[in-house]
């Protein structure tokens, strides 16, 4: 099953594509850092930045040789020599997440929209190229209209899909990461296709809404082109059983560690092995370092929490004057015991003894922020959706939020799959930089694309065994 990647990423598709038996024919990211990370974990060496700058420095038709386009996918598309090699492959599926929120069918006459462009660029490649199948993975707001009257861009995007070429049979399908084995509740819109005649043949037609997944015992008829679910209720995993080998954890490893570890393990064959690399830490184990009033923060929060008084009290805090502080914080924290030790720095390590309430509203009124969405996140609960910003999200018994590695976890990337580039960004930046966070925020989660990959496996055998 040769598919090619588009919009790809750090390669969360391609994981599971490979995972479920396909072969990667080409790759197209036009950020050099995703695209780099990309490179090490499916072809080759690019730890070293000289290495891969040399590789940048190659034409289209060596990087395609390489598999991995660093490249915006309209100079591909421009490209006539490469796209009729490309052709040649008869490729089964071309997968990716083309930006698409503005997405209009009107949008061939908006060429100044990049919204439209990209998404009609995806379908031009999908033209050109005729596979036999095509995944399209966005966020779930796509499914909202935001013209009264007007379509989604999702549902415009199906039909558009629909149309090209011969024509396809477009099953859309609303999928959440912890039904099918992350512990990450991570909703997601997809557009699965297969090509008319071959749907046909197979006697597979789409329903008319879009399929919504949920856990393995609790799910309505699946249709023939949604991804089955792989976990049952009673068995999803939690941020313990994903992390609780690592930092952080003495003495409290409970849960299922080991049973979710296992199965990361079995996607190690689809990454390209790095023998010797890794001494006893792992890649992007790095702890982010915080500034000890975040650290402050962070200690009160999980203190907070254990204690069931709201998060956002500290947030709530900030719109009132210091009379109003005081009173709110002494209502909502009245019921913690004391005296408590609260971490007040990392490095050195460091911890403040609060042996009063006056001492501990004191402490809440130093540290009050407007930021109204930070939380320690529940050691026995799946995680919320990975972000690529994760400082909102605080680690269950540290006083930090997670690192790389922690989040690549609840996505559900192997150890071996290391990330490259730096690990965080200035906010100047982020509009050009792809680094390390950003990377493990915008993948699909393997788990998903696992499950996607097996159901393209499916077809493609079935298909064959037919002709």
């Amino acid at each position: 099953m040769k598919f090619v990647d588009l919009f790809a990423g750090c390669g969360g598709l391609s994981l599971g594509m490979e995972r479920a038996g396909g072969t990667l024919v080409a790759a197209v990211e036009k950020s050099d850092m995703a695209a780099r990370t990309f490179y090490h974990n499916y072809v080759g060496e690019a730890s070293d930045p000289r290495v891969w700058h040399e590789y940048l420095q190659q034409s289209r038709r060596r990087q395609y040789e390489g598999k991995v386009l660093v490249s915006e996918l309209a100079d591909v598309l421009s490209d006539q020599s490469l796209m009729a090699k490309i052709r040649q492959e008869d490729i089964d599926a071309v997968v990716g997440g083309p930006p698409c929120q503005g997405f209009s069918l009107a949008g061939r006459r908006r060429k100044d929209d990049l919204r439209n462009r990209l998404a009609w660029e995806y379908l031009s490649f999908v033209e050109e190229t005729n596979p036999k199948a095509v995944v399209i993975e966005n966020v779930v707001g796509m499914s909202q209209s935001f013209v009264k009257g007007e379509e989604s861009s999702f549902a415009q995007l199906g039909t558009a899909l629909s149309l090209i070429g011969s024509g396809y049979v477009v099953q859309a399908v609303q999928v959440n990461a912890v039904h099918y084995g992350a512990p990450q509740f991570r909703p997601r819109l997809m557009l699965i296709a297969l090509r008319q005649e071959i749907a046909a043949k197979l006697g597979v037609e789409a329903t008319p809404d879009i399929w919504k997944s949920n856990f393995e015992d609790l799910v309505d008829d699946v249709p023939p082109l949604a991804p089955v679910p792989t976990t049952r209720s009673t068995e999803s995993f939690s941020i313990r059983d994903a992390i609780s080998d690592l930092a952080g954890w003495d003495g409290l490893h409970r849960g299922r560690n080991r049973d979710y570890l296992a199965r990361l393990t079995e996607a190690e064959d689809a990454v390209r092995p790095k023998p010797g690399r890794f001494g006893p830490e792992l890649p992007n184990q790095t702890p982010r370092v915080h500034s000890d009033a975040v650290v402050t923060r962070f200690s009160l929060y999980t203190l907070m929490s254990r204690h069931g008084v709201d998060q956002r009290l500290l947030s709530r805090m900030s719109a009132l004057d210091r009379e109003g502080q005081e009173a709110l914080a002494k209502r909502s924290l009245a019921g913690i015991d004391l005296p408590v030790n609260i971490v007040s720095s990392a490095r050195p390590p460091a911890t403040r003894t609060i042996r009063s309430l006056d001492e501990l509203v004191e402490l809440a009124v130093e540290l009050v922020t407007k930021k109204h969405s930070q939380k320690v996140l529940d050691a026995d609960q799946p995680t919320r959706t990975v972000v690529t910003l994760p400082d909102d999200y605080v680690h269950p018994t540290e006083p930090r939020i997670f690192t790389v590695r922690e989040l690549a976890r609840f996505q559900g990337f192997p150890d071996s799959f290391e990330f490259l580039g730096k690990e965080t960004t200035g906010s100047h930046r982020r509009r050009v930089e792809v680094p390390q966070y950003t990377q493990v925020g915008n993948a699909v989660s393997p788990w998903q694309s696992y499950a996607v990959g097996k159901l393209l496996a499916h077809l493609s055998e079935t298909y064959r065994s037919l002709a």
